[in-house]
């Protein structure tokens, strides 16, 4: 299983971060990788054991699909690490310097697209993250 290493520097405070992160208004206004896709629902259950649901579509309807995880570890503020449904591993770590804080995502790649593209994707969503926390 090859892991993939992302991240972004983000100029806002952790606990705006944080917040950003997990709650279900924010998470439906950056989670897509592209102008063409939206997030038009987020059910975010943030528990150890608890699920998230992210749904993914194309702005013109040809393509969706939910994005669903277990969480297995929580630590406010700095660590959120889940399972998806075909059981790859996710790490999102949270660090913070101040006024300006950066996000890793460490994920295990799947087999139907290949590591750049899965790579570029997940980095385009961070991106879209940064924009809508700094745009706040």
């Amino acid at each position: 299983m090859i892991n993939i290493k992302i991240d972004v520097e983000v100029n806002a405070p952790i606990d705006k971060v944080w917040a950003a992160w997990t709650n279900e208004t924010d998470i439906t206004n950056w989670n897509f990788a592209s102008e063409d896709w939206s997030c038009p629902k987020a059910t975010n259950n943030l528990a150890v054991g608890e699920k998230f649901n992210y749904r993914m579509e194309a702005k013109d309807g040809s393509m969706g699909f939910d994005f669903i995880g277990e969480y297995k570890k929580i630590e406010k503020n700095k660590l959120i690490e889940y399972v998806l449904e075909d059981n790859r591993k996710v790490s999102v770590i949270f660090s913070s310097n101040g006024e300006n804080s950066k996000i890793e995502e460490v994920f295990e790649a799947e087999d139907e697209n290949s590591s750049e593209m899965q790579r570029q994707g997940w980095q385009a969503i961070l991106f879209n993250f940064k924009k809508h926390v700094e745009s706040k």
